[in-house]
């Protein structure tokens, strides 16, 4: 089975080959084109109670959709997301992923989505007061407005709130103003997420609240 990501940065979409041996699950409402050959299963991934706590705290679908071979040697089906931007692909190995809400797209492998408790300054950073958390073995494709950056966190790292889109859960988050109070104030920074710690973290390069209040005075 080949998966790759193409038309990056500005409107990527995965493309994968499925052969009889693999199978991809993606959020709903993910897929754009699928070969006649490809067949579709839609499950409640982790039960019922899981998936309405992954609905309401973590801002994906109650339901995810398999995709795989049903005859012949290959199928293609694309996925991509909702917003113009990039897709990154994540490998995890027995280890796990935090995402912002809404920014996960596909998987394969074995692997557990769920929520965990993140608390009030996750909620400020707008990750909310749950972060999805994505563990197990297999690999893991979300999406951003705008780029991804990948940055290695080696002690402490700023992020602007809006920018964060995924880390490893090894990262502490931690919530201050941008500068002092007048610059915090009038600098249009306001608070900032300090990263600490050694991990990754993942930054879009634009903010659908920043197009947000660049479109609304021109409404």
């Amino acid at each position: 089975m080949n998966i790759e990501v193409r038309h990056r940065p500005a409107f990527a979409c995965i493309f994968a080959e499925l052969s009889r041996s693999g199978s991809i699950t993606a959020e709903a409402d993910a897929m754009a084109t699928m070969s006649t050959n490809v067949g579709m299963e839609t499950h409640l991934a982790g039960g019922f109670f899981t998936a309405l706590k992954r609905r309401f705290f973590g801002k994906e679908s109650l339901c995810f959709n398999r995709f795989y071979l049903e005859q012949g040697e290959t199928g293609e089906v694309v996925l991509t997301q909702n917003t113009p931007g990039d897709i990154a692909a994540v490998e995890l190995k027995q280890n796990s992923l935090c995402l912002s809400p809404g920014a996960f797209i596909a998987y394969k492998g074995r692997i557990e989505i769920g929520t965990k408790w993140a608390g009030i300054r996750s909620f400020i950073n707008g990750f909310g007061l749950f972060r999805l958390v994505l563990s197990g073995t297999g690999t893991v494709w979300f999406g951003a407005y705008g780029g991804i950056m990948e940055k290695q966190v080696q002690g402490e790292y700023i992020v602007d709130t809006n920018h964060l889109v995924a880390y490893d859960p090894d990262l502490n988050m931690k919530l201050q103003l941008s500068g002092g109070i007048f610059s915090s104030m009038f600098s249009g920074e306001g608070l900032v997420t300090r990263l600490e710690g050694t991990g990754r973290a993942y930054i879009q390069t634009r903010s659908l609240s920043g197009l947000a209040g660049w479109i609304n005075p021109r409404l």
